[in-house]
């Protein structure tokens, strides 16, 4: 059976965020369509579908390395801040970006709380393996050598 570690990234997260369209319990708030993803970046994301796409990237993140916290995927999220003239320095992602998300998820069923982090539940990692199966057809369109593996 085809899951998550057999499907590039890309595809996958594309292909889970398609189906986290669907998920009532998964919405951007009020206020993602204002805020930027953190202290280095500028401006707010462009493309309206980045709630989404941030969540399926998370959700993938949560199954492939197993309990994680607000704070390892704040540092998973952020970048270089622009100080001017001194040199840049790593800032982390935003934490309420991530902790909405998580909340999300757990309303959803698809991730539970331990007192390591957050873990993919059974039903998330049944989500994730059916979106790896059906995203499979174009992982092989782009990638004609990946059924030999």
């Amino acid at each position: 059976m085809t899951n998550v570690y057999d499907i590039p990234a890309d595809i996958l997260i594309r292909q889970v965020a398609e189906e986290l369209k669907q998920k009532s319990e998964i919405a951007p708030p009020e206020w993602a369509a204002f805020s930027k993803t953190g202290i280095s970046r500028e401006m707010p994301p462009e493309d309206p579908d980045w709630w989404y796409v941030r969540a399926a990237s998370l959700l993938r993140k949560t199954y492939v390395n197993g309990p994680m916290g607000v704070q390892r995927m704040r540092s998973a999220y952020g970048g270089a801040r622009d100080r001017g003239s001194a040199p840049s320095r790593f800032k982390r992602g935003s934490g309420a970006i991530v902790r909405t998300m998580f909340q999300q998820f757990e309303d959803a069923g698809l991730v539970e709380k331990n007192e390591k982090g957050r873990l993919i539940s059974a039903k998330g990692r049944s989500f994730l393996d059916g979106a790896a199966y059906t995203s499979k057809e174009k992982a092989l369109e782009a990638f004609p050598g990946l059924d030999k593996y």
